[in-house]
């Protein structure tokens, strides 16, 4: 006897989309349809599938009809529009080819309202790292980053510049002693206010992310975060804190949000994925609405992740400050990596994306690092709409990781290092000062965009590896 019973591949063959909605389709022929023939259940599929609609309030048909238009939503591809929105790029002549095309695709997104190319810009994921992107209500987790919330924190210290030279053994153990990275942690983490918040119990993925955060707070990654020793020097002129002019000791800070806000990015990323298909081209710009559920959710996890690595930085700060005895005089905090929601010209809200870029608003403060051989640049923003009150947030890369170890003498890193009279801890050849732009030549692509009021150079300088 001929079996009646329809099979996965049978629905297939019918044009059902691989999923849940195959295995709810068979439940509904052996609850309400036993009794039909094969022919008879596999042309009533098949009716079902070309007009789903006309089944949502069927009384057997219903639950197949409404997985189909759910996974229909889901599986369509969204188009790019034809031409890409006008945007601005500053140092065009210093950016790769790959980062600018991946700015042209994010600026034919539909939801993307405008845009800017910063001019440490290089090719990233998704959007390119110094790519600023305002879409409307929407958020992009591939373009907020997975280091979310990733930042500069400045304290500097009413203490003569000759302490740090002078003490160069007992500041370098201060670094030791008081600053983990990578896969260190601290024996005894401190407490903070942030570990406490609600949103630990309220959102699914973050219930088991709690210990880790726990376990890492007051502490650094690896890749290019780093803290420093060195010498903040302030001009003689009106400055924004009214201290004199002159050198001051100064801690210097590149951190993020550790494992919790990777793990957050990955969560949402591929939930972006998989509820807004692009083409593959822009797959990794796959954004969620504003006004639905997991959109909500990643922006308080995002707002989390942010808060957390802020706080990483306050607690590397403040057991530096207790080490030196002092009190900092005055700090300077920045984030990138980060959505923002910001009002257009014409007062439309807007959620503005910087994925390696910070907030450049009027009289908005910032440090712009260069690399470990290079000075960092204090700086006040202008609120240059045409680069969406952006800037950049470093020197930005000339040369992969990968290609910097193929490539790159370690014995030439070191006598560089030397020479530019550095102490270094830690680090590989893939941060070495050669991988990065020239410092100068980025910060004058954006003197439209920022005042400087004060200088870094780096005297001592911690990164993953060191003992």
């Amino acid at each position: 006897m001929a079996t009646t019973k329809i099979a996965g591949r049978d629905l297939r063959q019918l044009g059902y989309p691989e999923g849940k909605v195959i295995g709810i389709a068979i439940k509904v022929l052996e609850k309400h349809y036993r009794g039909k023939s094969r022919h008879q259940k596999l042309q009533l599929m098949e009716t079902v599938i070309k007009t789903p609609a006309f089944y949502m309030k069927h009384e057997k048909l219903a639950p197949v009809a409404k997985a189909l238009i759910i996974k229909t939503e889901h599986n369509e591809i969204i188009p790019l529009e034809g031409k890409r929105k006008d945007y601005v790029v500053y140092g065009e002549e210093g950016i790769e080819p790959g980062a600018i095309h991946q700015m042209d695709i994010a600026m034919k997104l539909p939801v993307t309202r405008g845009g800017a190319l910063m001019p440490d810009a290089h090719q990233g994921y998704g959007l390119p790292i110094g790519g600023v992107l305002a879409v409307e209500n929407a958020v992009i987790p591939y373009a907020v980053g997975v280091d979310i919330g990733c930042r500069m924190c400045l304290s500097v210290f009413d203490m003569p510049k000759g302490h740090l030279s002078a003490n160069m053994e007992g500041m370098k153990k201060i670094l030791l002693d008081n600053t983990r990275f990578g896969q260190q942690a601290f024996q005894r983490p401190m407490d903070h206010e942030v570990l406490t918040r609600d949103v630990f119990k309220q959102i699914n993925v973050l219930k088991s992310l709690k210990d880790k955060a726990r376990e890492q707070i007051g502490t650094s990654g690896g890749g290019n975060h780093f803290v420093e020793f060195g010498i903040v020097e302030i001009a003689e002129d009106e400055n924004p804190w009214n201290i004199p002019g002159g050198n001051y000791v100064s801690v210097l800070s590149h951190s993020g949000s550790r494992g919790l806000g990777a793990a957050i990015a990955r969560h949402y990323t591929k939930l972006a994925a998989d509820k807004c298909r692009l083409p593959g081209e822009a797959k990794h710009l796959a954004w969620l609405n504003l006004d639905t559920d997991d959109g909500q959710e990643y922006w308080e996890a995002m707002t989390l992740a942010g808060d957390y690595a802020s706080a990483n930085h306050h607690q590397i700060h403040e057991r530096l400050a207790a080490a030196l005895g002092e009190s900092p005089i005055f700090q300077v905090e920045n984030h990138h990596n980060f959505a923002w929601k910001e009002y257009s010209p014409g007062g439309k809200e807007l959620i503005i994306h910087r994925k390696g870029a910070t907030p450049a608003g009027e009289g908005v403060l910032g440090i712009i690092p260069g690399s470990m051989t290079s000075p960092g640049f204090i700086v006040k923003g202008k609120g240059n709409e045409h680069s969406l009150n952006s800037a950049s947030h470093g020197a930005g890369r000339v040369m992969s990781r990968t290609k910097a170890k193929q490539d790159l003498s370690v014995r030439e890193f070191h006598k560089h290092i030397k020479q530019a009279g550095i102490e270094l801890i830690g680090s590989g050849i893939d941060e070495a000062p050669m991988v990065y732009k020239d410092i100068y030549k980025v910060m004058s692509f954006q003197q439209e965009l920022v005042d400087v009021v004060g200088t870094f150079h780096p005297k001592i300088v911690r990164m993953s590896g060191g003992k």
